[in-house]
């Protein structure tokens, strides 16, 4: 389809839901989803708002392709490794792209229409762990388990008080104790000094350590 002219030498790309999608997920990377609007995205792209309901029912069919597009993002399970490797590598996969896209923590499982990636994920996931002699009632619960952690995970590093990876924990700790007698908390002190100070702490690296604790639960589970 060819571009329309707006005037000498400049051109609009025309309106698809491809390209509807592309601006919001930018936007929401940007701003947050609660900032997106219909409103707003028809400004960024630079249409009239109705323009957008020839591609787009409605906010909610807008946030159902959003989270679709995330799930394209998220690494399937590789058919040719064992249960384990998959489950770690597609939890790290969902994990970084949900540093991309921390607006979609929360919204993953929420959807009461689906799209097909979204569906392709679930279906790989479990299908993963029942070639890997997983019952349907095991499979349940270690998809359960394994997406709890990282949501839960993603959550919590989303708000933290400081910036990971940047050096920022001692200031904001200090902060946080300074109104409070020097020996009040003795092992959040010990803590913070001998463990969260040290050069190179990453609050984002305890992330492996307890996935490798659940897949270890797991799999005693499936070998019992």
């Amino acid at each position: 389809m060819a571009t329309r002219a707006l005037g000498a030498g400049v051109t609009r790309k025309p309106l698809s839901r491809k390209r509807v999608l592309r601006a919001a997920m930018v936007h929401a990377d940007r701003f947050g989803l609660e900032e997106l609007s219909m409103r707003k995205l028809a400004e960024v792209l630079r249409v009239a708002p109705m323009a957008l309901y020839r591609h787009i029912a409605n906010k909610d069919d807008l946030i159902d392709a959003m989270i679709d597009v995330v799930f394209t993002e998220i690494d399937l399970p590789p058919r040719d490794a064992d249960w384990r490797t998959a489950m770690r590598q597609r939890a790290i996969s969902v994990r970084d792209v949900l540093e991309r896209h921390r607006w979609a923590i929360g919204l993953m499982e929420s959807r009461l229409h689906p799209g097909p990636a979204n569906l392709r994920h679930h279906d790989a996931v479990l299908g993963t762990l029942r070639a890997a002699g997983f019952s349907v009632a095991l499979a349940a619960h270690a998809y359960s388990l394994l997406d709890s952690y990282i949501y839960g995970f993603a959550l919590t590093k989303m708000n933290l008080p400081f910036e990971d990876d940047r050096g920022s924990v001692p200031d904001v700790a200090e902060s946080m104790l300074r109104p409070f007698p020097i020996d009040a908390y003795p092992n959040l002190v010990e803590f913070i000094t001998e463990h969260a100070m040290k050069p190179g702490y990453s609050y984002g690296d305890e992330f492996e350590y307890g996935l490798e604790l659940i897949l270890d639960g797991i799999e005693r589970q499936r070998t019992s």
